[in-house]
């Protein structure tokens, strides 16, 4: 066989194998930013930049001591109110009885029927502020919202959080057990894609089954070498990082 087409078709076979390899980019999966909606100081961290936490594991606390106290404080109003209401459906009965034997006016009647409407209404109000007042004393404490890894940290204890318009963040994580290799793509590269499509990625030596889970429907720019933007994700068992340059094999 004539060399020149030996080396001509080799060539064209690297080519094409050149062309299945594109670079990508490693990116998080999930990535979100905690803040808690109430005002205080800042107790305890119980987590550092690396550490990798489970769903509901509690991150971060603000000292809580005025929200246990408005709960204390609840709870003894309500025992309260409850023996009051109490003692007005006993009234209540007895008004009742004596009215049908006559013994008391029906407006008797109808200020006891008033007072235990009164004393049912404070008790489920009571209620309520002691709901609320719970829900405020769990949201003084940060809990991770999935498995994840803490990748940034704006809080030490002492530090004093304000509720106001502004949120002040203070963890970043990112979700465990997956990320996303994202590429810039062609559209007549896009063309071989579909959503769900299932791509190797290899990463510092290592190969691991991803899927396509977005294709952009915008350009990067606008031009005619437009790129599009493609998140292959894949599942991990290791600590990655992002912005590490890896490789996505194309069919």
């Amino acid at each position: 066989m004539n060399r020149g087409i030996v080396f001509i078709a080799t060539f064209l076979v690297l080519q094409s194998s050149w062309a299945e390899d594109m670079q990508a980019t490693l990116q998080w999966s999930q990535r979100v930013e905690l803040s808690t909606a109430m005002s205080g100081i800042v107790r305890v961290v119980n987590v550092s930049v690396g550490d990798f936490v489970k769903k509901g594991q509690i991150l971060l606390s603000l000292d809580d001591e005025i929200y246990r106290a408005k709960i204390a404080e609840g709870r003894a109003e309500i025992t309260r109110l409850k023996a009051e209401s109490e003692e007005g459906s006993r009234e209540l009965k007895r008004v009742m009885e004596l009215h049908e034997r006559t013994v008391v006016s029906t407006t008797e009647l109808d200020q006891a029927e008033l007072n235990q409407i009164r004393s049912k209404s404070a008790l489920a109000e009571a209620q309520a502020r002691l709901q609320q007042n719970q829900k405020m004393l769990d949201e003084t404490s940060i809990r991770a919202p999935f498995d994840s890894i803490v990748i940034l940290r704006d809080a030490e204890p002492g530090l004093s959080v304000s509720s106001g318009l502004q949120t002040q963040m203070l963890l970043t994580l990112a979700r465990s057990g997956e990320m996303i290799a994202r590429m810039q793509l062609t559209s007549s590269q896009i063309d071989k894609l579909k959503l769900g499509q299932v791509l190797a990625v290899n990463v510092a030596g290592a190969s691991y089954t991803g899927k396509v889970k977005t294709i952009a429907m915008e350009p990067n720019s606008t031009g005619k070498d437009s790129t599009y933007d493609i998140d292959v994700l894949f599942s991990i068992g290791k600590l990655l990082r992002a912005g590490t340059t890896v490789i996505v094999k194309l069919p």
